[in-house]
């Protein structure tokens, strides 16, 4: 399975897939969301509050390397995502609806092809280039501060930099800000796995 997934790691980089066979090869477009999911450990409780994880630290190790560092410094954004409790199941307090989820969307992709109207190729943030990145995302001086220091300390790889960038300026957009500040950085940053080991 692990060799499987990194054949993904260039297709997700290039936005381009190759397929090659004996009599010549064809390259097709691959700009794609791609959601995956995975449990933390072989029998799936490592981390959960009501169960014992049952598995050996070697173990974790070997089934947590079967997605390499490299594949998973592509996805944008990388949830824990806990055991829901009863009382949050049986909460009967409404939260936000769709359709008031679905404005906010809606006008942050508007801001998105209104500001890359001129850049071909580029509907969206995620399209955005390493030399486009710089100017489309502007961040006040405390959000820069705070994205320096968490590159120290998570000791973030430049990919991993820029798609922090780029989803902090989605967040921004989804706030209806033009420029990226402190919150929208520290909430991108906490969507970066640092391990998965912990």
């Amino acid at each position: 399975m692990g060799r499987n997934l990194e054949v993904l790691r260039q297709p997700l980089e290039d936005k381009m897939v190759t397929i090659s066979r004996v009599r010549g090869s064809v390259t097709f477009p691959a700009n794609i969301i791609l959601v995956a999911s995975m449990n933390p450990c072989p029998c799936g409780y490592r981390g959960d509050s009501m169960r014992a994880c049952t598995c050996s630290e070697p173990m974790v190790r070997k089934y947590q390397a079967r997605i390499s560092g490299p594949m998973l410094d592509r996805f944008d954004i990388q949830l824990d995502v806990q055991r829901v409790d009863y009382d949050k199941l049986t909460d009967t307090r409404a939260g936000e609806s769709s359709a008031t989820i679905q404005a906010r969307v809606e006008a942050a992709r508007e801001r998105q092809y209104a500001r890359h109207r001129d850049l071909p190729g580029v509907l969206t943030n995620s399209d955005l280039g390493a030399g486009e990145i710089e100017k489309f995302c502007k961040m006040d001086e405390a959000a820069e501060s705070l994205l320096k220091a968490a590159l120290r300390k998570l000791q973030l790889s430049a990919r991993a930099y820029h798609r922090v960038l780029k989803v902090s300026r989605t967040i921004a957009d989804l706030a209806g800000r033009d420029i990226i500040h402190t919150e929208h950085v520290a909430e991108a940053i906490q969507y970066r796995a640092r391990t998965l080991l912990g």
